[in-house]
């Protein structure tokens, strides 16, 4: 029987664990159950896929990723393990097919959708085979309030009455304490060895802009610091999705739409688009990207306030999953904090309360003056982190400065309109009140005899609007969920009565350089280095040379090789198979498949030179 660390080498070309990893494995193919939260790009699909190979049987993978399951299991196939799927998208024949093979035993791992689990005659197919391990992937999909819950997960707590001697691996990128015991209760781990990794991604750049034009910043971002590479735009709503997309697209920015509103067809079209080509950007809702595989994606951008700290961390983890340097980019602004608070007074007690706990936390990172990955790391229970000196606030330190003053004055305009005229508006005409601005609003109201009228004349509406966000981010103003006027809070009053001080963050329109920060711990950290001037046009012979297999053979780039993989022999230069074979991420399949194309690519005279 092969072990873990043989297994390592020959199916998928790496000679050592990255950090946590072969406890892990251990653990697993010695029978024991385990809980995993494991950052994305920190190596969990080995977590599963060594064990399934190493024990007797097939692994069967539960994952709620049916869009991606033929690329992941092209993925391993390409590395020459025996994979299948059963999903909905397959008709009776293909179905059939992989299930003569899983009875046969020629299987290595089959994925499950979860709801197939439901299904009676799923069960007695697994019943009649050998099944190795049980993985459950993306196992925050159990948490009822999470954002991603998937109502079929329930029922995964069967596997373990039915199969009570195959041990069971959950696995999570994305879980707070609350979600990690959550996940725990639900699949009936409690008794499981718990292995809670860093939630650090050393090679994400944090930053979060104040919006000024968002689709001119957006456009300038794409153009200055990622031009032809792959990244992520999100957005809150469908038709925001389709404006940028066409935006980016008649700005020279190669850009495809992605929300619920398209056709399925469309939808799995540009999905395939995004995993196959490079230099693609895709705009999405949130319902774009979880257990996207691509490793390259050098970008994820929001142009919306995502409503949780757990949704921001989820998504802009698609980014640099190859360890290289990406950014996780935010423009942020006082409308955001309006429409969250907004929807975060919508229905019942104890989910308002859920909400509002998650947008408070949520507007805490994005109003910090400290360092933002430090606040993260804190969220998910990882105290003590000290500043990582690579996200804005750590390259452009913010300054604070003392805004009492300003909010005295926003809220004692907000105090006179319900008290004076019994009137409720919204930030626009606040802020116009106390610029001192005749408009025809101000006007029909007679707003202009207001004692408040015309006394913040010291700041300009920029400010004021940054005022008014800060306000509502600390709670001293709320928003009416009805028409979105701003009412005072419990907390307002001391503020007026001059017993509160309110500290405020002065915005700052400055970019930070990009910083190229590897990873620690495993083998990407060479790969993460920049490449030598010398090796950068072998590199981009080795892409065009992967690009062009990967056309003819319908699957993703990185089904091929990684990039990182791609920088590696670029920057060793091999000259044989044997010291090909020690570049990490060429396993024996690899290399025996791919191995003389590569030397013969390395030895092609530069078209350039």
């Amino acid at each position: 029987m092969d072990t873990p660390t043989d297994v390592l080498h020959r199916v998928f070309g790496y000679d050592s664990f990255r950090e946590g990893q072969q406890e892990i494995i251990d653990h697993v193919v010695a029978g024991g159950d385990a809980l995993v939260l494991m950052p994305t790009g920190g190596g969990k699909s080995l977590c599963y896929q060594i064990p399934a190979l190493v024990r007797r049987g097939v692994g069967v993978v539960i994952s709620p990723l049916i869009a991606l399951m033929q690329d992941q299991v092209d993925a391993l196939r390409a590395l020459g393990v025996r994979a299948g799927f059963l999903n909905s998208t397959q008709d009776f024949d293909e179905r059939q097919l992989v299930e003569s093979e899983f009875l046969a035993g020629e299987l290595d791992l089959l994925y499950l959708a979860p709801e197939r689990l439901r299904v009676d005659a799923t069960l007695r197919l697994l019943a009649k085979g050998e099944i190795s391990v049980f993985a459950i992937d993306e196992a925050h999909c159990v948490a009822q309030w999470g954002h991603d819950f998937r109502p079929d997960y329930l029922e995964l707590s069967r596997l373990h009455e039915l199969w009570p001697e195959v041990p069971r691996i959950a696995l999570t990128a994305t879980a707070t304490p609350a979600t990690h015991a959550e996940i725990s209760t639900r699949l009936g781990l409690d008794q499981a060895r718990h292995f809670v990794a860093s939630f650090d991604r050393p090679n994400i750049q944090y930053r979060i802009a104040p919006k000024n034009e968002p689709k001119r910043q957006l456009l300038d971002f794409l153009r200055t610091e990622h031009p032809d590479e792959s990244g992520i735009v999100y957005c809150m709503s469908r038709s925001s999705v389709d404006k940028i997309a066409e935006f980016l697209v008649d700005n020279g920015i190669a850009a495809v739409p992605y929300h619920a509103g398209l056709d399925a067809r469309t939808r799995a079209l540009h999905q395939s688009r995004f995993l196959r080509e490079e230099g693609l950007t895709v705009v999405a809702t949130i319902a774009f990207g979880m257990g996207i595989d691509k490793p390259d994606v050098r970008f994820v951008a929001h142009l919306d306030l995502p409503k949780s700290l757990e949704g921001y961390y989820q998504e802009t983890g698609r980014a640099g999953r190859d360890g290289l340097p990406a950014t996780a980019w935010m423009a942020y602004g006082l409308h955001d904090v309006v429409q969250h608070r907004r929807m975060a007074m919508e229905g019942d007690d104890a989910h308002r309360r859920r909400q509002v706990n998650h947008l408070d936390a949520m507007l805490a990172l994005c109003e910090t003056v400290g360092c933002r990955r430090t606040m993260l790391l804190d969220y998910f229970g990882q105290k003590g982190s000290q500043p990582c000196g690579n996200c804005d606030t750590c390259q452009t330190p913010p300054s604070s400065w003392d805004g009492t003053v300003p909010a005295q004055k926003v809220l004692s305009t907000v105090l006179r309109l319900a008290r004076e005229r019994r009137q409720k508006f919204g930030v626009g005409q606040v802020v116009d009140i106390l610029l001192g601005k005749k408009t025809a609003k101000v006007l029909q109201h007679g707003h202009e005899t207001l004692k408040v009228f015309g006394v913040g004349a010291d700041l300009g509406n920029t400010e004021w609007h940054g005022v008014v966000r800060q306000l509502l981010a600390q709670g001293l103003l709320a928003v009416e969920s009805d028409h979105g006027t701003l009412v005072l809070t419990d907390e307002s009053a001391a503020v007026l009565r001059g017993q509160r001080e309110v500290p405020l963050r002065r915005d700052t329109l400055l970019r930070p350089a990009r910083t190229k920060t590897a990873t620690s711990g495993g083998k990407s950290t060479p790969a993460a280095v920049e490449l030598p001037a010398e090796a950068a046009p072998v590199f981009e012979r080795l892409r065009s040379w992967r690009g062009a297999v990967a056309k003819e053979q319908g699957v993703p780039a990185y089904v091929i090789f990684h990039d990182a993989t791609l920088r590696e022999i670029a920057t060793m230069m091999p000259s044989s198979l044997a010291e090909l074979s020690n570049v990490n991420g060429v396993g024996e399949n690899k290399l025996a498949k791919y191995g003389e194309q590569v030397l013969e690519t390395l030895q092609e005279d530069d078209p350039t030179s």
